[in-house]
């Protein structure tokens, strides 16, 4: 049985350094659940005490519980394969090399910077993802742009927007609930800068319900029946190995832990994270907006990571 007595300890003094105003996690360990919450849902213009079933922004956490879970799909249905081009599936994209595993895997060479981004109209933004510059380098590099024109390929594929490709794909399936892309009612306030239920990253904010790496919303109940949707096909055992033609081993869309290959983790710029344990039934969801007070996110990543292997820690006691 999962030991979270130094993840609270250090939860509790996040929140006294106001890492976040506030935390929602469970922990999920061979079916049984833990549900922990922590802090407050905002502090500005009035405190207001964090309670259980509100809306969370996921940030990139939108690039496996979407995109990257209906790909996979795809991909073990034999339906997409992993080695042929995006342009075989997303026929206005300008290179003929690309593959999908290499955007699954962000080893695509991809160079992200577009010009005055955050002033694109979405046409415009999106036909400079539809003529992004592709190098030769196959190293790992994790961007965005990645699982953006992995989400145009599967609007292409199905002939629909994102929104709708993940309710019928996805959320359904599992009776996932109270997942939608923003702007949504009942959330966290993520950031004092932003409107309260509206999307954080500038890039989901052009693409609304057509981006791929970022924009949806959800509560911690409905993520556990992701995680449990993933626990109940065996299907989804094929995903603990490495896919990456590279130095970094990653899964499909998942990264892997370093120190632990059964481990599988995918993270989100808001201050959220899912850790997904396939072979033993053990997951983590861990929900919050580190983003609230302020934007250190080269401390964050150290902070995230120290919190992660606390987390896995746990398990082993």
């Amino acid at each position: 049985m999962w030991n979270g007595q130094e993840v609270i300890k250090q939860v509790e003094a996040d929140l006294k350094l106001k890492v976040f105003s506030g935390a929602e996690f469970s922990v999920l360990d061979q079916g049984k659940k833990s549900h922990f919450l922590f802090g407050y849902a905002q502090h500005f213009p009035a405190l207001e005490k964090l309670v259980s079933k509100k809306m969370w922004d996921l940030a990139s956490v939108t690039k496996v519980v979407g995109t990257g879970t209906v790909l996979i799909d795809l991909i073990l249905g034999g339906k997409i394969k992993l080695d042929q081009p995006i342009k075989t599936y997303l026929p206005e994209f300008s290179n003929e090399t690309l593959t999908v595993r290499e955007c699954l895997t962000h080893t695509s060479g991809i160079d992200p910077y577009i010009e005055h981004r955050d002033q694109l109209t979405f046409s415009e933004f999106k036909q400079a993802i539809l003529n992004i510059s592709v190098s030769t380098d196959k190293t790992f590099r994790y961007t965005d742009v990645n699982f953006i024109l992995l989400g145009f390929l599967l609007e292409h594929y199905f002939q629909a927007s994102l929104d709708e490709i993940f309710k019928k794909t996805v959320f359904e399936r599992w009776h996932m609930t109270h997942i939608a892309f923003g702007p949504v009612d009942n959330a966290v306030v993520t950031s004092q800068q932003i409107a309260c239920g509206h999307v954080h990253d500038p890039k989901a904010q052009v693409l609304g319900v057509e981006c791929g790496s970022a924009g949806l919303f959800s509560d911690l109940e409905t993520l556990e029946r992701f995680v449990e949707g993933y626990f109940s096909d065996d299907k989804y055992l094929q995903l603990v190995k490495n896919y990456a033609r590279g130095h970094k081993k990653r899964s499909l869309a998942w990264d892997i832990l370093e120190k632990d290959d059964h481990w599988l983790l995918h993270t989100g710029y808001t201050g959220t994270f899912i850790l997904l344990n396939l072979v033993e039934k053990k997951a983590v969801i861990f929900l919050s907006n580190r983003v609230y007070f302020k934007d250190d996110r080269a401390q964050w990543i150290k902070d995230r990571d120290d919190l992660i292997a606390l987390f896995v820690k746990g398990f082993e006691k």
